[in-house]
This record gives structure tokens, C-alpha cells and sequence, in this order.
């Protein structure tokens, strides 16, 4: 683990309170709501701009905007295999969904798909890495380490209707 200095922001958006946390390098952690621990924060006045930027993509987001996310993003806390689906994960478009045997093979692992789904689970950056349009290869809605609500609302915002729950 890299040991750069890391500050947070929280973000107040439709969906509730985010924490971002970041560090030099970018967005290095998003806690979805319902976080716990202190609220002790940096403010938005003071942070730098790409995370002025991803406040408003967040906050955007959340109002039901179509958003593509563009702010750097420090990585450095994962592994090479979590990088590696957590890449793929970023290039899945808004409104649709995969399965984590797709995510698999995309990365070259075909027989990954639960290291896929404990890759996903350890996603420290919901929402701008969309582990929410990952579903189970049969359709059902698979897991979520927001919540399965929190994984139903995301889907409802981008207006993906699952054929099954």
C-alpha cells in the first residue's frame, strides 16, 4: 500500500451523503451513504480541482444525468487482478448491464467469474467504477457492497430494468 497523504469531501447529491477520498495522485475512495466514522472532513473550497470536478459529476449523477466520469483516479490500494477488472468495469456504458463471467473474460480469466465478484466487492470507488451494472450470468441482480437497495436505485437512475431480481 502506497502511503500518499489522503484527505476526504463529503458530497451531498439526491442519493444521500458520499465521502471522497482522494489523494495526490485522485479519487482514491467513495463511501456511499450510510458511511460511518467521523464527518471530520476537508471542504470543497479547499480541495483540488479534480475533486471539485467530482462533486459535480457526483452530484450530476445522482440527479439522473447522464455523466461521463473524468477525474483521475488512484488505484494504487488494489491489486494487479482487482485493476485489471476494475478497468473493464469503467468501460461499461450507462444504462447497461454485464455479467461477471463477461468481466472474466474480458480480462482473459474465463474461469474468474467469483474472483470477478470479490473484485467487484472490493471496488473502493462505486458509481465512476460502475461494479453496479455487474449482474449474475443469470440475469438476477447478483451482489453489491452498498446494499442491494443501493444497487437497485443505481440501476433504476440509469433506467436499467433487470428481468430478474
Amino acid at each position: 500500500m502506497d502511503h500518499l497523504v489522503r484527505d476526504s469531501v463529503v458530497v451531498t447529491t439526491k442519493l444521500g451523503p458520499f465521502r471522497v477520498h482522494y489523494s495526490p495522485r485522485g479519487v482514491s475512495r467513495i463511501d456511499l451513504p450510510g458511511f460511518k466514522g467521523p464527518r471530520v472532513c476537508g471542504t470543497a473550497d479547499t480541495a483540488p480541482l479534480f475533486i471539485r470536478k467530482c462533486i459535480r459529476q457526483l452530484q450530476e449523477y445522482a440527479e439522473g444525468i447522464p455523466v461521463r466520469f473524468t477525474i483521475p483516479l488512484d488505484l494504487s490500494d488494489g491489486t494487479s487482478f482487482q485493476q485489471s477488472v476494475w478497468r473493464v468495469l469503467q468501460a461499461i456504458p450507462r444504462g447497461e448491464t454485464c455479467s461477471y463471467g463477461w468481466v472474466a473474460q474480458k480480462i482473459g480469466k474465463p474461469m474468474a467469474s467469483r474472483a470477478v465478484g470479490l473484485a467487484c466487492g472490493a471496488n473502493p470507488i462505486p458509481i465512476v467504477i460502475p461494479c453496479h451494472r455487474v449482474i449474475a450470468g443469470d440475469g438476477s441482480i447478483g451482489g453489491f457492497g452498498g446494499g442491494l437497495p443501493m444497487k437497485r436505485r443505481l440501476l433504476a437512475l440509469e433506467d436499467i430494468v433487470l428481468e430478474r431480481n
